[in-house]
C-alpha cells in the first residue's frame, strides 16, 4: 500500500514538473495558472478596497514607471525566447499603500503592493527597482504556485486537483489565504523558502539589468534594510528573508552573470 502511494505521489509531482525561467530549476506546480491568477485578482481587489492608497503622486508615478519598465523588459525577453506562455493571462498591477510598515509583497498574475514605509529605504528609482525586480521575480518564477501546491499536497495528498477545486473550493481558498496572508492580516504570508528567496534575488538582478538599472545597487539596498531594523517599525519584508550577509555574498557571486544581460 505504501509503495502504491509513493508511486502515486511520484507520478503527480512528475506530471506537474516545470522549469523556472533564467535559473533552470525544476519545480512542481500543481495548480492551473488561470486558477491562481483568478484567486489573486479577487484577493487583490478586496485588499485595495479595505486599504488606503497613497496620495503621494510622485512616489506613485515612480513606482508605476519602475514596475512597467521591468515587466516590459522581462516580457520582451520571454517573447524572444518563445516563452510567452509563462506570462499568459498576467495583468500587472503596481500600487502604493499608505502604511508605515517596511513591507512589500506580490501575488500571482502580476499583482504587487508596496507600503509607503519602504520608500525611504529605497531612496530613489534604482532602489525601488531592486525591490520591484525581486517581487517580479517571485511572480515569474511561480513561487506562489509552487508554495501553494506544496501546502495542498500536504493537506490533501493525491486528490486530483480538478476534484479538489470543484468539490472543496472553500478549503482550497483557505489554503490560498494562509499561503498569501490574505484575510485578517494581509501581507503577512507564509515565508518563502531560502531556495525561493535566493532564486528571486538572482532573477531580480537579471531583471534590473534588462531594464537598464544597475544591479550593483542591490547589495546597498539590503545593507540599508539591515540598518533600518531599529525595532521601531515592523520589518515583515526583512523577517522572511535570508540574512543580509548571506544574500549579499550570493548576489556578488552571481553579479557577473547578471551584468551580461545589461550588455545585451
Amino acid at each position: 500500500m505504501k509503495r502504491n502511494i509513493f508511486i502515486l505521489v511520484f507520478i503527480i509531482l512528475l506530471s506537474a514538473c516545470s522549469t523556472v525561467p533564467f535559473t533552470g530549476r525544476k519545480q512542481s506546480k500543481m495548480l492551473p495558472a488561470a486558477e491562481m491568477n483568478a484567486m489573486a485578482l479577487e484577493s487583490y481587489g478586496t485588499f485595495l478596497k479595505e486599504n488606503k492608497l497613497s496620495s503621494n503622486k510622485n512616489q506613485v508615478a515612480l513606482l508605476q514607471t519602475v514596475g512597467n519598465k521591468i515587466k516590459t523588459a522581462v516580457e520582451k525577453h520571454l517573447s524572444t525566447q518563445g516563452q510567452q506562455k509563462k506570462i499568459e493571462g498576467y495583468k500587472w498591477k503596481f500600487n502604493l499603500i499608505e502604511n508605515p510598515s517596511v513591507n512589500v509583497w506580490a501575488m500571482p498574475g502580476g499583482k504587487i503592493i508596496f507600503y509607503t514605509g519602504i520608500m525611504d529605504v529605497c531612496q530613489d528609482e534604482t532602489g525601488i527597482a531592486v525591490v520591484m525586480s525581486h517581487e517580479i521575480a517571485h511572480i515569474i518564477a511561480s513561487h506562489g504556485n509552487e508554495r501553494m501546491s506544496q501546502a495542498l499536497f500536504a493537506q490533501f495528498g493525491g486528490v486530483a486537483l480538478n476534484v479538489l477545486i470543484k468539490e472543496k473550493p472553500q478549503e482550497t481558498k483557505n489554503i490560498y489565504n494562509t499561503v498569501f496572508g490574505t484575510g485578517t492580516q494581509f501581507g503577512v504570508m507564509l515565508p518563502y523558502s531560502r531556495t525561493h528567496e535566493y532564486e528571486a534575488d538572482k532573477m531580480g538582478l537579471i531583471f534590473m539589468a534588462m531594464a537598464g538599472y544597475d544591479p550593483l545597487a542591490a547589495p546597498d539596498f539590503w545593507l540599508r534594510m539591515d540598518e533600518n531594523n531599529t525595532g521601531q517599525l515592523p520589518l515583515e519584508f526583512l523577517s522572511t528573508h535570508p540574512s543580509h550577509e548571506s544574500r549579499i555574498y550570493a548576489m556578488m557571486e552571481f553579479m557577473p552573470t547578471a551584468l551580461t544581460y545589461m550588455k545585451k
